[in-house]
């Protein structure tokens, strides 16, 4: 079984600006949300545990299950570029992103989409046949992309409904998977 959370609350998520890979570790909100994942997933155990980068992913990560998480990059959070830190209702959007045009910096989704399928793909060829418990720790961006990896992009390519908030989570199982077999490049275009 796969377990996604998402990172508890930080400052910057609760000031309303966009997190990105300048973010800030939990608050004590997003501490508490930690404890309290922990507490609901206190009966599973943890095969396997990765995270992001990113600190308030690693710290809910191990707050959770109590373990030392594993850090991938591919796993790390969109990176928002100049728009990294502002205010959501101060920035320039091209759909639920940063405006590309206006703030340097900012990833291209299908490159994003591409890192985490990829990361998904190789645990699902080393994990997708046994019975183990897997803990991945991310962002919003992260948990809507995984979200995305099991249940297929959505046709308005918004993976962001997909997510979760702050402290919580989502969990799926390898044989729902229906784009196995695909590649992130060909399912991926015009994200």
């Amino acid at each position: 079984m796969i377990y996604v959370i998402r990172h508890g609350q930080t400052n910057l998520n609760n000031e309303g600006r966009l997190q990105g890979r300048n973010g800030l570790p939990l608050n004590e909100e997003g501490i508490r949300q930690a404890e309290n994942l922990k507490h609901i997933l206190s009966q599973i155990t943890f095969d396997y545990v990765f995270s992001s980068p990113q600190e308030r992913a690693i710290q809910t990560a191990e707050i959770t299950t109590g373990m030392k998480a594993t850090v991938d990059l591919r796993l790390d959070v969109y990176d928002l570029g100049e728009a990294d830190g502002l205010q959501k209702g101060e920035v320039k959007m091209a759909g639920v992103l940063p405006d590309p045009r206006i703030y340097n910096g900012v990833e291209q989704t299908d490159q994003y989409m591409q890192r985490v399928f990829s990361f998904m793909s190789e645990l699902q060829v080393n994990h997708g046949e046994s019975e183990k418990n897997i803990l991945i720790s991310g962002h919003r961006c992260t948990t809507g992309c995984i979200g995305a990896y099991f249940k297929g992009v959505p046709e308005d390519r918004n993976i962001l409904k997909l997510s979760s908030n702050n402290g919580e989570y989502k969990q799926y199982e390898f044989a729902d998977n229906p784009i196995l077999g695909q590649t992130a490049d060909t399912s991926l275009k015009n994200v």
